[in-house]
């Protein structure tokens, strides 16, 4: 009993039982939410091939006698994580891959590689083009459009700061000589293939493709969708023409797709990307630069701690060995390279 007011403490409140409460109707009609998420143990392992506006061709059961294609979407506890090409993922929903069926992606498996560029080198939000990636064949034209040594070392920085071992294969020798192109990058230990018109090294690419994942990259109009529709035959890429008064080629490769490359049980995937006229590294950590120079890695050993490697850089080693003649032409074209690299990167 209360002393104050001379009645019962419970009986004062009895009038608050639960059937006295009033609660706010639910305007929608669906059901309170809740941030228990289901643990969805009923996904089933799948691998992205495709990407086009919010939808996903994945691929399941790969290589088993029930593989089949089908289109997935994120789903919402996903929340901003999107899956791209190469992902490997869980799904849930309808997996028959009948047609109109739809399945969820519920998860993304941990990525081994991430290859990432930029809008430009000032902007550090990144995009990421594929994951999974081992190997990246990068294609160039020895002609027609010229090659950009530039282009090819921006390649290289973003292939080894992701920690995937890039190619080189150069096309259209027969309408120049690629020697000289190639004396730029004498110094990195890359494999490199040429193809001429009608000389497509197709055996020697596929069995360097085989039991790997592999990204191509490349200016447009380098022939690359040729070069994919020659490994991969019922792949039908579009295939491109150099404008002859620009010099640049027409974007006809516009998504990013995984094709798989076979010989005989063997077999290996092939990513091919649309043809880019820059690439941005606004992403990358400036002192990974280095390790896409693997010849002027090994000198910077040398170096005093925190140079720079520019051009005023008190006893840098790479400037002094390359001043001095020794690493001849190949070596000034190369720390000529890296230097501008790194004076676009803000060093």
């Amino acid at each position: 009993m209360s002393w104050i007011t001379g009645v019962d403490d419970d009986d004062e409140y009895d009038q608050y039982d639960e059937a006295s409460i009033r609660t706010r109707p639910n305007p929608k009609g669906n059901r309170p939410r809740t941030k228990t998420r289901p643990e969805h143990n009923d996904a089933i392992p799948a691998r992205v091939i495709t990407v086009d506006r919010g939808r996903y061709g994945v691929l399941v059961g790969e290589d088993t006698p029930d593989e089949h294609d089908l289109t997935a979407t994120k789903a919402r506890e996903l929340g901003r994580n999107a899956a791209v090409t190469g992902d490997m993922v869980e799904i849930v929903g309808d997996t028959s891959g009948a047609e109109g069926s739809l399945s969820r992606i519920v998860r993304i498996l941990p990525r081994t590689t991430l290859l990432r560029r930029s809008a430009d080198d000032s902007d550090s939000v990144e995009r990421v083009i594929v994951a999974n990636a081992d190997q990246m064949l990068i294609v160039v034209a020895a002609a027609n459009p010229e090659p950009r040594t530039r282009l090819v070392d921006r390649y290289l920085v973003a292939a080894f700061d992701a920690g995937i071992t890039p190619m080189i294969c150069i096309t259209k020798t027969d309408l120049a000589d690629p020697a000289e192109f190639l004396r730029s990058f004498a110094g990195l230990d890359l494999e490199v293939f040429e193809s001429a018109e009608g000389e497509v090294p197709v055996d020697a690419i596929r069995e360097r493709l085989l039991g790997k994942i592999t990204v191509t990259v490349g200016h447009s109009g380098v022939g690359k969708s040729t070069l994919v529709n020659a490994l991969v035959p019922d792949a039908h890429r579009a295939i491109g023409r150099v404008n002859t008064v620009t010099g640049r080629g027409r974007h006809t490769s516009s998504s990013t797709v995984s094709l798989r490359v076979v010989d005989g049980e063997r077999s290996g995937w092939i990513i091919d990307t649309p043809g880019v006229r820059s690439f941005g590294l606004g992403h990358v950590d400036i002192s990974n630069v280095l390790k896409s120079f693997g010849d002027l890695d090994a000198i910077a050993e040398e170096c005093p701690r925190g140079c720079t490697h520019l051009p005023d850089a008190p006893d840098c080693a790479i400037i002094e060995r390359v001043e001095s003649g020794e690493l001849g032409e190949v070596g000034r074209a190369r720390l000529d390279s890296f230097q501008r690299l790194l004076a676009t990167l803000g060093a």
